[in-house]
């Protein structure tokens, strides 16, 4: 099976073509402005993979947490591809992608995103096996460890930002090193659910967002 993964959550843009396991082309993208450069990388991915659009089964997309504008833009994006082709879509939280990078470093897998907001991120508790233990919430990174018992691994970009504080609180914590470039490991995850009939027409995919966006009105 042959999935198109998009992920434009953070400014690591990525997309990745995978097909069955195997990711066959991967382009990623430093990215400002995601809009600018989404489509190309599409193209890029499908050409570099020798895949033709009509051959792709099924098209996979983060729906957030993350980069409001980045969350709209990759969703609709995979919504036109899948609507134009008529196959079905799949949209996987951010965190459990995350998640599911680190699973069975530690009997709880904690998956945390930057919230661009002074020491908060969007984060997710999981077991080993990268399965959810409770709802995604936006809180203080240390708050979230200082939760945890027992032996904790944490992973993405707002561990990076914040692991001082984490350490504060929970000095055993593992970071293990983890690529945050997420498309490749999204299309990997997507391939055997969207196999067992769990994509969805394109007008179901729906953001995850945490809190509103954050949007201030201009001066005079």
């Amino acid at each position: 099976m042959k999935v198109l993964a998009v992920d434009t959550t953070s400014e690591r843009e990525s997309v990745a073509l995978a097909d069955d396991l195997v990711v066959r082309a991967e382009a990623r993208v430093r990215a400002a402005g995601h809009s600018r450069q989404i489509l190309s990388a599409v193209e890029f991915v499908l050409r570099s993979a020798g895949v033709a659009a009509d051959e792709v089964d099924g098209y996979a997309v983060t729906m957030g947490p993350g980069s409001f504008t980045g969350v709209r833009v990759g969703l609709s994006t995979v919504q036109g591809l899948a609507l134009a082709s008529g196959k079905p879509c799949l949209g996987v939280s951010t965190l459990d992608v995350l998640a599911a990078t680190i699973a069975g470093e530690a009997p709880t897998l904690v998956a945390m995103v930057d919230a661009a907001r002074a020491g908060q991120v969007f984060a997710a508790v999981y077991d080993a096996e990268a399965r959810p233990r409770e709802e995604p919430r936006s809180e203080a990174a240390e708050a979230i460890v200082g939760r945890v018992e027992g032996a904790l691994a944490v992973i993405g970009d707002g561990a990076d930002r914040y692991r001082a504080e984490i350490l504060s609180r929970r000095p055993d914590a593992l970071f293990p090193p983890r690529d945050l470039y997420l498309a490749g490991a999204l299309a990997r995850l997507a391939v055997p659910r969207l196999a067992a009939g769990e994509g969805t027409a394109p007008g179901v995919l729906r953001p995850l967002y945490l809190r509103a966006a954050d949007i201030r009105p201009g001066g005079p």
